[in-house]
């Protein structure tokens, strides 16, 4: 009997080591950014192989980390997407719950729009304006080196030359990475222009990314979630609200929406890939290598995704908003991951 039971635990132990075994579908979570283009190399591969159409979940890129960092096993995903890299903190959680090795893929270039109907005036738009009219606390409008809670009602109140329209985004919760990307790139770029606010970057950089990531929570900023294909319908219906999501989002919808200019530049899919759009960030897919191996077609659907005829200029991804990585970039993202060599701390 003891034997028996001897047995039963050493096999119970083996099944929760290797628990990835007991799955044959790829499991993927994270960026609702990321999501549409996953989604499209997904049918494809699964069109085109002999393996399951891996199941995707748009969780947000850091409730996809928080997923994909739990641990190794059958409960736990093989892939997370993420509209931003991973943070420094996420790696050291994977490491601490047995996630030691993970395969980083930069996929390609996005954009943040900030967009509105086509009904209604298109916005010009400076950092300093998104900053001012989204920011929880700002300087006072008396003047002076003091900040207050955000007084600013209208897009006017905010700029002269701006319209006398109430102040209503609908953006992304805290735990999506469009968001995060958006309070740094957008946000913190307004913010600085301050250059007393600026100076706190050196006296206390804690303070300083307090006061230029803080989102107002008095009404002007709704968190309208996850899911970017609700805030344009919302968009629609609404044309004097605004929309914070990622280009593609905008690409497939510009017969009803049109993408603010942000200093001078409109969201295109060339002046983001040319660094001239100052709203922009890259995308990325971390594997758990771990899986690798004992979840089949982890390895194949990575090849899929990072093949020309997936993300290449010409690809089926660049169709749907993808902005490719130059050639030499491509070239050596590829070579990492055909050896599925893990990364480094992101520091």
């Amino acid at each position: 009997m003891q034997k028996q039971l001897l047995a039963a635990a050493v096999i119970g132990a083996a099944t929760a080591s290797t628990g990835a075994i007991a799955r044959d579908t790829i499991n993927i979570v994270g960026s609702s950014t990321v999501f549409p283009f996953a989604t499209a190399v997904a049918e494809q591969f699964g069109n085109t192989t002999e393996f399951p159409t891996p199941k995707i979940e748009s969780t947000g890129s850091g409730g996809g980390m928080k997923l994909f960092c739990a641990g190794v096993g059958v409960e736990h995903p093989d892939i997370t997407n993420a509209s931003r890299r991973m943070k420094v903190s996420e790696f050291e959680t994977c490491r601490g719950n047995g996630v030691e090795q993970v395969v980083e893929v930069k996929i390609g270039y996005d954009g943040i729009a900030m967009a509105n109907s086509k009904e209604a005036e298109q916005l010009m738009l400076t950092p300093r304006d998104i900053w001012l009219a989204l920011g929880k606390d700002v300087p006072s409008p008396e003047g002076g080196e003091e900040l207050v809670p955000n007084p600013y009602k209208t897009w006017k109140d905010v700029s002269p030359d701006l319209p006398d329209v109430a102040i209503e985004v609908l953006g992304p919760p805290p735990t999506s990475g469009t968001r995060d990307a958006f309070v740094e790139l957008a946000m913190e770029s307004g913010c600085k222009t301050f250059d007393w606010i600026k100076a706190m970057k050196v006296a206390d950089k804690s303070q300083y990314k307090a006061v230029c990531h803080a989102v107002r929570e008095d009404g002007p900023y709704v968190e309208a979630g996850e899911n970017d294909n609700l805030i344009v319908q919302k968009l629609t219906a609404n044309p004097d609200a605004l929309g914070i999501f990622g280009f593609s989002f905008l690409d497939q919808n510009t017969d009803k929406l049109q993408g603010s200019q942000i200093d001078g530049v409109a969201p295109t899919f060339d002046s983001i890939a040319s660094g001239e759009y100052p709203v922009s960030r890259s995308l990325y897919v971390y594997v758990k290598k771990a899986h690798v191996g004992t979840v089949p077609g982890i390895e194949e659907y990575i090849a899929e995704l990072t093949s020309d005829k997936a993300w290449g200029p010409d690809g089926y991804l660049a169709d749907k908003g993808l902005i490719p990585l130059p050639d030499d970039m491509r070239a050596d993202v590829a070579k990492a991951v055909e050896s599925m060599e893990p990364m480094s701390s992101p520091e």
